[in-house]
């Protein structure tokens, strides 16, 4: 029953799927704004990288990000000289590990999005004295909602069904580390199937629910929102 069930897991994935999608908007939108209108000849090579987390295994890109956030890594050694602690086994970690991982899911979207609005409104804007800034939060965010609604809807949706990279990067702590994939798998461990049913019915369901909020909301904005 739902009422044995221990919901602390439940907790901190909604945490981490939360702070991961903020901290992928501000990685993010630069990155897809970038590539939408650059025509650096990296951009090509940017693109695979973004897109990487795609097609690797779960389990090696959860490898490589805990060898880099581990003590002896180029991001977990610099952090330790700075607080004193590791980030590996760590929410913190966790955080990072899911930015990588839901990556494409939030860049793909907006740089379609961005794409789509083209330079002909912003030179507009340009030509009429707006900055650069003022453009970008004036123009060209709103005519981008959809892909907006997009990027955050599937990478928090992501970032809840993540197993390997956050089993690798976070082992399986209870209260820092153990999040709802980790806890069905627990149980479906120890045979505990009914508690695996509830928790993995109720993310088959809300996933569900997610994307078919996703798919009506964008047929009901405008191709470009002002």
């Amino acid at each position: 029953m739902i009422f044995d069930l221990d919901l602390g897991p439940l907790w901190l994935t909604l945490q981490l799927a939360g702070a991961t999608v903020i901290v992928l908007l501000l990685v993010g939108t630069p990155i897809a704004w970038w590539l939408a209108f650059t025509s650096s000849r990296l951009r090509t090579i940017v693109e695979a990288i973004v897109a990487l987390p795609i097609v690797l295994p779960p389990t090696v890109l959860g490898f490589y990000l805990l060898i880099a956030l581990g003590p002896h890594g180029f991001l977990g050694s610099p952090w330790k000289d700075l607080t004193g602690s590791t980030l590996s086994f760590t929410f913190t970690g966790l955080v990072i590990a899911s930015t990588f991982y839901s990556l494409p899911f939030v860049v793909q979207p907006l740089h379609g999005a961005f794409e789509s609005v083209g330079k002909k409104p912003l030179e507009a804007a340009w030509a009429l004295g707006a900055s650069r800034l003022d453009t970008f939060l004036t123009v060209a965010s709103p005519m981008a909602l959809r892909g907006y609604l997009t990027a955050i809807v599937l990478g928090f949706a992501h970032t809840l069904g993540e197993f390997g990279v956050v089993l690798m990067v976070g082992g399986n702590i209870p209260g820092q580390t153990k999040v709802l994939s980790i806890a069905i798998y627990d149980h479906v461990e120890v045979l505990e199937y009914a508690q695996a049913h509830t928790l993995s019915l109720g993310l088959l369901i809300f996933s569900f629910v997610v994307l078919l909020a996703v798919y009506t909301a964008n047929r009901r904005l405008p191709l470009h929102a002002t």
